[in-house]
C-alpha cells in the first residue's frame, strides 16, 4: 500500500484484524503498519500513539455495534414498544459479538477496560436514546417518570445482564430470552401509568 492511500479507515481495519490475530497485549504498531505495508511512522501520522490507536479502535467498534439503537430511539411510535425493541436490539448486537467472534470480543472487552473516557461516552449515548425514548413515553401518556433522565439511568443499570460484557458467558444460556423477556415486563410495568 502507498502512503498516500492510508487512510484511518484502513488503519483501523488493520489494527482489528492484527488484534483479533495477536490479541491486545501482544499487538503492536509495528504489526498493524507490517499487515498495511507501510512504516510504523505512517500510522503514527495518522494516531499519535498507541493508545490513540486503541481508543480509536474501541469506539468504532462500540459504535458500529449499536448504530440501528440512535434510530430506535428517534423512531415515532409507542415508546414501551420502541424501549423494547431498543433491549433486545442491544442485547443482540452484544451476544452477536460474543458468540460469532469469541476472540475479538475478548479483546475487545480488555481494550473497554483500557478506554475509560470512550467507554464513558459511549454510554451517555445510550443513556440519552433511553431517556428520549422514556420521555416520548411520559409525553405519549404510557410511563410515569417523574425525570426520564434518572429512570433511563436506572433502566440501563437494570438490564446490565444482557449487555454488559462482564455476563457475556450467560449469553447463550438456555432461559437467557427467557429471562431478558421477565426483565423486559419487570421494567416495563415498572415504568407504566398508574
Amino acid at each position: 500500500m502507498t502512503e498516500s492511500a492510508l487512510t484511518p479507515e484502513r488503519i483501523l481495519r488493520a489494527t482489528e484484524d492484527v488484534l483479533r490475530r495477536y490479541g491486545p497485549a501482544k499487538a503492536t504498531v509495528v504489526d498493524v503498519a507490517r499487515t498495511l505495508g507501510v512504516s510504523h511512522g505512517s500510522v503514527y501520522r495518522h494516531f499519535s500513539s498507541k493508545a490513540a490507536l486503541r481508543e480509536a479502535v474501541t469506539e468504532r467498534w462500540l459504535d458500529r455495534a449499536h448504530t440501528s439503537l440512535a434510530g430506535i430511539a428517534a423512531d415515532a411510535g409507542p415508546a414501551d414498544e420502541r424501549l423494547h425493541r431498543w433491549l433486545r436490539t442491544l442485547f443482540e448486537a452484544k451476544q452477536h459479538k460474543a458468540l460469532d467472534d469469541p476472540e475479538l470480543f475478548a479483546t475487545y472487552t480488555t481494550l473497554i477496560g483500557q478506554t475509560s473516557e470512550v467507554v464513558e461516552r459511549h454510554l451517555e449515548t445510550l443513556v440519552e436514546q433511553l431517556t428520549a425514548i422514556i420521555a416520548d413515553g411520559v409525553a405519549q401518556g404510557i410511563f410515569a417518570a417523574d425525570d426520564p433522565a434518572t429512570a433511563a439511568r436506572a433502566f440501563f443499570q437494570a438490564t446490565s445482564r444482557f449487555h454488559d460484557p462482564c455476563h457475556a458467558a450467560q449469553w447463550s444460556g438456555p432461559r437467557i430470552e427467557e429471562d431478558l423477556e421477565a426483565v423486559w415486563t419487570l421494567l416495563r410495568n415498572g415504568l407504566a401509568t398508574r
